[in-house]
């Protein structure tokens, strides 16, 4: 059976199992044991549609849907209604880390992009310094001095820096992902344009010798922030591709689906905004030695990554529980 047979085979029993997940969170109390049967019967068929779809069209569209068509489904099924705190738990714990994990590619290409205009710019800058006027807006270049790096310290106000500095990344990342609905090209300036800004800098600061003192002030809160933006980054992409090419669905469909899945990646990034910019505020102008800055985006790094290395092996253990179920 070929995947547009399959699609058309089965999706009305797809709609009247989403109409059915609609209806009986609203009204659990009030379905009778008709309607309750009805929903059990059709959440064993879309389980088994999704071990079919999930052997035979891995990668498609319709295997990430059937996933969250069944999750969906499970949790009606099997388990009490959830506690505000709880729900915000396994959105963290789980539902974000799957979404990341479905479109670990989408991010891949966000940094590559950020990447090509960061060397970009960086051999640019190396050849000739006074490139960086024209890669950087006019006010940014100017006020560039790789001989106070680091200086006035205690003229910050950290409360106020960490503030604006997560304002000013959210907005980043949300016009990152609301740049799919340009199909994607939106993003791609913002990725691309964003890593000539770090790659110019970083040029201007190797060209004076003071590269190890420039990192040192970036990474400790770059590492945490460029992750969120690559993946502010990829759900625009994955938007923009979805809606040029939409594959057996129709546009409008994909954006709805796409922008819906966006948006909770797009929420998943906020706490490592708030991170980011709470070290950018407080840790990164601190008087402390440049080896202490680097350790901490070291720690960040391998707290990231215990953080979805533990996402990832309790979402396999939901769903298996899942599949014991269906």
């Amino acid at each position: 059976m070929n995947i547009r047979h399959f699609i058309k085979q089965n999706r009305d029993d797809w709609k009247q199992l989403e109409q059915s997940i609609s209806k009986l969170g609203k009204h659990k109390r009030n379905l009778t044991g008709k309607e309750i049967d009805q929903f059990s019967r059709l959440y064993q068929k879309a389980a088994q549609h999704l071990s079919y779809s999930q052997t035979y069209f891995p990668n498609e569209d319709v295997t990430g849907y059937l996933n969250e068509l069944v999750a969906k489904a499970h949790n009606l099924l099997y388990k009490d209604q959830v506690s505000s705190f709880r729900q915000i738990r396994t959105f963290f714990s789980t539902t974000f880390i799957g979404l990341l994990l479905e479109q670990w590619k989408a991010v891949i290409v966000a940094m590559v992009l950020f990447t090509a205009g960061g060397l970009a710019a960086f051999l640019s800058v190396l050849d000739d310094p006074l490139h960086l006027y024209s890669l950087l807006p006019e006010q940014v270049a100017q006020s560039v001095n790789p001989e106070q790096l680091g200086a006035n310290h205690d003229a910050i106000d950290a409360s106020l820096m960490s503030a604006s500095i997560m304002t000013n990344n959210i907005q980043v990342a949300f016009l990152a992902f609301a740049g799919g609905i340009t199909f994607g090209l939106l993003t791609v300036y913002i990725m691309v344009s964003n890593g000539i800004m770090v790659g110019a800098l970083a040029g201007l600061y190797w060209h004076h010798g003071s590269s190890y003192a420039f990192w040192a002030y970036i990474v400790p809160h770059g590492v945490i922030e460029l992750m969120a933006i690559f993946i502010a980054g990829g759900a625009g992409l994955l938007m923009g591709y979805k809606l040029f090419a939409p594959g057996a669905y129709s546009r409008g469909f994909q954006l709805k689906r796409q922008a819906k899945r966006s948006v909770q990646l797009l929420l998943g990034t906020i706490p490592l905004f708030i991170i980011a910019g709470i070290i950018e505020g407080f840790i990164t102008p601190a008087s402390l030695s440049l080896e202490a800055k680097y350790a901490v985006a070291v720690l960040t790094l391998i707290a990231f990554v215990s953080y979805l290395a533990s996402g990832k092996v309790l979402l396999r253990k939901n769903n298996a529980k899942a599949a014991l179920h269906s």
